[in-house]
């Protein structure tokens, strides 16, 4: 498993391991039961407070992604997958629209927020 912070980026430390954690469930890549990085490891290997991996792993076990069984460590939950699906294209759904009534109060086409779609989506 591999995290990316960026320092440059507007959202909180935590924030980005808890989205690349999550991510990595939804995808697939990490499977029930499967084992996390130590919070102390995690912390050492981003170079980051134990504070801020705590807090991370804390919000993933609260949304239900994470189990932590005392003295052996942190572990994907079992869960429904495609409910956890649903819920996540719902909010793509939600973002979607307000990008288009923003288009739409802005003056931008249709054609132009396609372009600036296609664009964002050849970054990632």
């Amino acid at each position: 498993m591999e995290i990316l912070i960026r320092n440059s980026s507007g959202q909180p430390i935590y924030e980005q391991i808890r989205s690349q954690i999550k991510n990595e469930i939804i995808s697939g890549a990490l499977q029930p039961g499967d084992p996390l990085p130590s919070i102390r490891a995690l912390a050492k290997d981003l170079r980051i407070s134990v504070i801020t991996t705590k807090r991370a792993y804390d919000e993933l076990e609260a949304e239900g992604f994470l189990c932590t069984v005392a003295g052996k460590g942190s572990f994907v939950a079992e869960q429904n997958l495609e409910l956890v699906r649903e819920m996540h294209l719902k909010q793509v759904e939600d973002h979607l629209r307000a990008a288009v009534e923003l288009a739409a109060g802005c003056g931008i086409s249709d054609t132009e927020l396609l372009e600036m779609l296609r664009l964002q989506l050849e970054e990632e």
